[in-house]
């Protein structure tokens, strides 16, 4: 256990109780103000909570080290519970391969084939739901949309699309310490891990998906065919999840922000930026790990070798000190910049494909309903990593046609 400096704030909170994952913005302020490194002694780990450390640890690789696991267990002494990530949970070189592929099939150029697409299903869906005026913003939007086109998007079969939730969930909790988040899903992990690993072959999945192409780059040499169903995995892994809380919280923040659902209605080009100050003001992603890989200089305080680091997203992206009001959800923000996506060579490779997913949603929501208003209790679903949902009901005006 390290015995900390005098001088080093230190804090006994677990910030992976449950009262804490419920509502995290008193302990992230209270991270912030704490100072720039903060040691957690719970867990014998390192804090940032300020965007300046964090933003510095999501783009210095070479210092803070991703391939020891994001997770609180770290791969130099301890077993994952699955084969790591190639590119969450690898550095250069092993990870370079496998994101250059990637970033070739989900970037914005590839991707504007699929907008005319998902343009229409977001019609089709949002038509189809506005037949009444209440329902769940999280399960029949944030969650229903993505389920519909990202699967397709992949080439994966009908059957069994309903896993990918469940799986997500706990590949997100179990990157925090077992806890009985971590317990609740135990139950399925191996049911759910041979069924994601199952349709991350090649024979599996559609001609023409993401996932074909991926394995169209293990036949030109891009990556290895051993590599292929990984990243295929990594689609699935952090591809739906992530995406349907970071539309749950667009949608939620203009159910609370009425005169910026406005703005959107009056200018639909600001969907896009939408997302992203959502993403910013609720921060899907909350927490990620490093580990260092020397003795690390932090603002004046020495992180040892092969220490876990635990960085704050959520609470970076809240700093005051890198953004004015920063608390406000404000579509005349300049968002660019967050860390909602993570930074640097780990940065979320599939960011624009939930762009797309949000850009669709948003447009067709703005074109036929005037306002929204949270009509019962907003409902949280509690993950050691991420920022849920569970349930956001609402009530919407429609324009009449």
């Amino acid at each position: 256990m390290f015995a900390p400096a005098s001088t080093l704030p230190v804090s006994d909170v677990d910030p992976f109780a449950l009262g804490v994952l419920e509502d995290p913005l008193p302990y992230q302020a209270h991270l912030r103000d704490a100072g720039p490194v903060v040691y957690l002694s719970r867990y014998d780990v390192f804090a940032m909570g300020r965007y300046e450390q964090v933003h510095t640890a999501l783009t210095d690789w070479q210092s803070f080290q991703s391939a020891a696991g994001v997770g609180l267990t770290n791969f130099r002494y301890e077993q994952p519970w699955r084969p790591p990530s190639l590119l969450l949970e690898a550095d250069p070189p092993h990870h370079d391969a496998p994101r250059a592929v990637l970033s070739k099939i989900l970037g914005p150029r590839a991707l504007q084939k699929l907008r005319a697409a998902w343009f229409a299903d977001a019609e089709v869906l949002v038509d189809r739901l506005l037949e009444s005026t209440e329902f769940d913003a999280v399960t029949d939007l944030a969650a229903a949309f993505p389920l519909r086109v990202f699967p397709d998007a992949v080439g994966l079969p009908e059957e069994g699309r309903d896993n990918l939730l469940p799986y997500g969930d706990h590949a997100f909790n179990a990157f925090g310490p077992v806890n009985s988040l971590v317990e609740r899903g135990a139950p399925r992990v191996a049911e759910l891990s041979d069924w994601v690993a199952d349709r991350c072959r090649r024979e599996v999945l559609a001609d023409d998906g993401f996932g074909a192409q991926i394995w169209a780059a293990a036949d030109r040499g891009d990556i290895t065919y051993e590599q292929a169903p990984l990243v295929v995995r990594s689609l699935l892994t952090a591809g739906v999840d992530t995406t349907v809380n970071g539309l749950a919280a667009v949608l939620y923040a203009f159910a609370r922000h009425p005169d910026q659902w406005a703005l959107l209605r009056q200018n639909a080009a600001l969907a896009r930026t939408a997302f992203d100050e959502a993403v910013r003001w609720e921060s899907p992603v909350q927490t990620f790990f490093r580990t260092a890989t020397g003795d690390i200089d932090i603002a004046g305080t020495v992180v040892p070798d092969g220490k876990k680091i635990l960085m704050f997203l959520g609470a970076a992206n809240r700093d005051p000190r890198r953004w004015d009001n920063p608390d406000a959800f404000d579509l005349t923000r300049n968002p660019s910049g967050h860390v909602g996506f993570g930074m640097g060579i780990h940065q979320c490779v599939g960011q624009h494909v939930a762009r797309l997913e949000s850009e669709a949603l948003l447009t067709a929501l703005a074109s036929r309903v005037e306002s929204i208003d949270i009509v019962g209790p907003v409902r949280r679903h509690l993950n050691n990593t991420l920022r849920s949902w569970k349930s956001l009901p609402v009530r919407v005006t429609t324009v009449q046609r």
